[in-house]
């Protein structure tokens, strides 16, 4: 399924941003949903997932302060992120995967099929 991310931009350190992926084509309620971030030099790295059976999981260091949410009337997938640091700076990348998804596996870069083309998000200090 074709992912477009967007809303992504500069923000200062405290700050607060929302992300978007929409998807195209029909289904979108069957889809587990991730956002990971890749800064510079680094890998890549989970930040939030929303799986089908409407479960979320957040990596720790995002907890208390990003929120994933999805709209499937919208075939949208959400990240509000709050209190943004400087170490938030990354390029966001949404990812799906349709159908099931190994419980335990919803952080894992191979578990996701699909890839939207990212949009960064700098956070200054």
């Amino acid at each position: 399924v074709p992912l477009q991310a967007y809303g992504g931009g500069l923000v200062q350190a405290g700050g607060c941003l929302r992300v978007s992926c929409a998807a195209s084509g029909g289904s979108f309620s069957m889809y587990n949903m991730g956002w990971f971030r890749q800064a510079p030099g680094k890998e890549r790295e989970f930040v939030a997932s929303f799986r089908r059976n409407g479960a979320r999981y957040y990596h720790d260091s995002v907890k208390g302060r990003f929120t994933i949410s999805r709209d499937n009337a919208k075939s949208t997938v959400y990240l509000q992120m709050n209190s943004l640091k400087p170490e938030d700076t990354a390029v966001y990348y949404c990812a799906a995967r349709f159908g099931d998804l190994i419980a335990g596996l919803q952080g894992a870069v191979q578990s996701y099929v699909y890839w939207g083309q990212g949009t960064l998000v700098t956070v200054s200090s």
